[in-house]
């Protein structure tokens, strides 16, 4: 059962890796769906690809979990509020923009779980 929690764990991680590793490859993409009011530009959008990488790898090896799984959480609320929401707005991508403000709702969603679930197995193991 341990090892069925290691595979999962690795699923959910690495699409984060992927984006990641996007938010370099595709630069020109992510400027172009950038909401005006987020400042930095591409330097914030290579930030952002660096810190889903950093989140992908520490899920990944299952290291400091509690605290990344929150800002990951944190990082996709962003994304939702400053992205997708203001992208339904738009006759052209509102439909892509669904499914991104879902697609990232879940993983926001699992984020949180996973967060929760690794502090009940802290909690355990210091008690024996």
């Amino acid at each position: 059962m341990k090892q069925l929690g290691i595979l999962g764990r690795i699923f959910f991680a690495l699409p984060f890796g992927i984006m990641g590793l996007n938010h370099f490859l595709m630069r020109d993409y992510f400027l172009g769906i950038m909401s005006s009011f987020i400042p930095g530009g591409l330097y914030t959008i290579l930030l952002t690809g660096a810190l889903l990488i950093a989140a992908s790898v520490s899920i990944m090896l299952n290291k400091n979990l509690k605290i990344v799984c929150f800002g990951l959480a944190g990082l996709l609320l962003i994304f939702i509020l400053s992205i997708h929401i203001p992208g339904l707005f738009d006759p052209k991508n509102a439909q892509t923009a669904l499914i991104e403000l879902l697609k990232d709702t879940a993983l926001m969603g699992a984020s949180l779980l996973l967060a929760l679930t690794s502090d009940n197995k802290e909690e355990t193991t210091s008690k024996k």
